[in-house]
């Protein structure tokens, strides 16, 4: 019996970071898939939160994607997807810190927010505007040329960051934000990410993220249908 489970859901960029995690450090696992329109009866014993993702190491639980990695990286150290310097672990997770509070809370608020014309062209202005932070405070500075965020080796933040990336497709085919092309070093980094086989393992296509997306988004809708 495999020892780690963890609950997922294909849409859901945090658990596809703590999949990314698991991947690549080696570390068999069940997966567990959860239709968050559709919840099991007892998730809230499973997820506190009633979110995804939630991972189970034998009686033990932990959730929120970051910590899950965090505990990865403790529990599994080899192969490490952390610094060994406190200064450059410090600024592995002040860039995962800057992902969870301004780059997907931007990306969400584009998504899922108001359909007024000038809040979204604010919400895409500001997703931008990090992108272009990304660039120029993370991946310039920080890389020294290498492929990954922090250089030569991957890390946690590269998987903390790039499940935003396979879903772009989605923001451009709904919210018609394209990717700016001035971004070389991004683009760059996304391209490597894209081929790094961990990735490559649990990958889907534009295609798959646009129809899913297209789904959930009618099946949002239903209910307000319904009670006019």
């Amino acid at each position: 019996m495999t020892e780690i489970e963890i609950y997922s859901a294909a849409l859901c960029p945090f658990a596809h970071r703590s999949r990314l995690t698991l991947l690549e450090k080696g570390v068999p696992f069940q997966l567990i898939e959860i239709d968050l329109q559709n919840k099991p009866a007892n998730f809230r014993d499973i997820s506190p939160y009633g979110k995804v993702p939630v991972l189970k190491h034998g009686d033990q639980r932990v959730w929120e994607s970051a910590l899950i990695n965090e505990y990865l990286e403790e529990v599994f150290p080899n192969p490490s997807l952390l610094p060994k310097s406190p200064i450059q672990r410090a600024h592995a997770r002040i860039w995962i810190n800057f992902a969870d509070t301004r780059l997907f809370a931007a990306s969400g608020k584009l998504l899922y927010g108001s359909p007024d014309p000038q809040q979204q062209t604010a919400a895409a202005k500001e997703l931008i505007e990090h992108l272009q932070f990304i660039e120029q405070e993370g991946l310039r500075k920080l890389s020294d040329n290498g492929p990954y965020w922090l250089g030569t080796e991957i890390s946690l933040v590269d998987f903390t960051y790039y499940p935003l990336f396979e879903q772009w497709a989605v923001l451009e085919h709904f919210r018609g934000v394209k990717f700016p092309t001035q971004l070389d070093r991004l683009k760059q980094w996304c391209d490597t990410m894209a081929n790094h086989e961990s990735v490559r393992v649990i990958a889907h296509s534009p295609e798959f993220y646009i129809e899913h997306y297209a789904r959930l988004a009618q099946r949002l809708a239903t209910p307000a249908t319904n009670k006019i």
